[in-house]
């Protein structure tokens, strides 16, 4: 009975996985934002380390794909702002409890899909690269949601520059917050061995996006992204109040 419902526990983990890995794919940014506030609810053991894990996969394989269009020189000051960002965030992982990071990720999506609908346009200077930086590390190392606030920034590019550029920084912004994770205590080899049925299930969602949505409005992938989020964050406040 116990591992029919680890088997059964690991497949919703990887359809969840697959969802996200597909929205993140086709906008550029969403893997954390679909997947982890119901993650959180199948197991906590999945939020943050193994969701940073098939973030990295992922942002590999879309910053290779979308190289040519990447500008480091642009992501430096956000690099920058993502370490103590990142540091600030890993203090908070080890200070709240599962249920008040049900609630801080619920918090975040819906945050997330508000600023997503914000009309206005902000210019990314590099002083605001640094402070979406620092939040992004923050939001990323602690509920691995940091995508919303670089995507704010850099949501008016051209698409492949944008998910490139997203990429690229997810590739390190990743990297620094699973080294801020291991002396937490929030990324051992537990952590690592759960990650690994998600890394085929992301694969997937990235090779149907890459498939699919070229011939796919920008907006529905969006709007349909907007809904997934508004339930995964709905549900996880529900959780964490309840």
């Amino acid at each position: 009975m116990f591992a029919e419902w680890m088997t059964n526990e690991a497949l919703i983990a990887a359809f969840l996985i697959f969802l996200g890995s597909f929205v993140q794919t086709a906008i550029g940014f969403g893997l954390a934002i679909v997947a982890a506030p119901l993650l959180i609810l199948v197991s906590p053991d999945y939020v943050p380390a193994p969701i940073c894990l098939v973030a990295l996969f992922i942002s590999i394989l879309n910053a290779l794909k979308h190289r040519s269009s990447v500008e480091i020189g642009g992501l430096k000051m956000a690099l920058i702002g993502r370490v103590p960002g990142s540091i600030a965030g890993g203090i908070l992982l080890v200070m709240v409890s599962t249920d008040m990071l049900a609630l801080w990720l619920g918090i975040l999506v819906l945050f997330a899909v508000v600023v997503s609908l914000l009309p206005f346009r902000i210019e990314p200077t590099p002083t605001k690269m640094g402070i979406a930086g620092f939040f992004s590390g923050f939001f990323g190392t602690s509920s691995a949601i940091g995508g919303p606030p670089m995507a704010l920034l850099l949501q008016h590019q051209e698409a492949n520059q944008l998910r490139g550029n997203l990429s690229a920084f997810f590739v390190f912004s990743s990297i620094i917050s699973l080294v801020i994770q291991m002396p937490a205590g929030f990324l051992t080899w537990h952590h690592v061995w759960i990650s690994v049925p998600l890394i085929p299930a992301s694969w997937v969602g990235y090779k149907l996006a890459q498939l699919t949505t070229h011939s796919l409005p920008k907006e529905k992938i969006r709007i349909g992204a907007l809904l997934l989020c508004s339930i995964s964050g709905a549900t996880a406040v529900w959780q964490g109040l309840a």
